[in-house]
């Protein structure tokens, strides 16, 4: 598998090993540009918040294409549609952010949910082997 295709291509499967690689890799990309819009705000006295927070944006939309790309083939690996990314990335936060909103116990039961299926997650995306031989993907 190529480079583009590997980070840009939701066709194909993907086991857990180059999976990990490519996770880790976009999360240092992450944490360095990051760390360079703080240094770059706090030098310069947020005269370029703007400007650094564009460019933010502008090199996020990548990282979040490949993430979603690595995350369609590792459920491909796992014999499941691509569309478990919804539940996977979208309901913990919806489910947090409702949460947020409501008080004591439904509070409490909207972040358990949330985060079981983070844990959920984790676990299918990251930690179970793919289905052996050819599957539907």
């Amino acid at each position: 598998m190529s480079m583009a295709q590997l980070l840009f291509s939701f066709q194909g499967r993907l086991n857990r090993k180059p999976y990990w690689m490519t996770v880790i890799a976009t999360m240092v990309i992450i944490i360095v540009l990051l760390l360079f819009a703080l240094i770059l705000i706090r030098e310069h006295r947020f005269e370029f918040a703007g400007l650094t927070l564009a460019l933010l944006v502008i090199l996020y939309i990548p990282l979040i294409w490949i993430g979603l790309a690595i995350g369609a083939k590792r459920l491909h690996d796992r014999d499941k549609s691509a569309w478990w990314l919804l539940v996977f990335y979208a309901a913990p936060g919806i489910l947090s952010t409702a949460g947020n909103r409501m008080e004591d116990v439904g509070f409490i039961i909207l972040h358990v949910i949330s985060f079981a299926i983070t844990v959920w997650a984790f676990v299918e995306l990251g930690c179970l082997r793919g289905t052996p031989g050819p599957n539907r993907y």
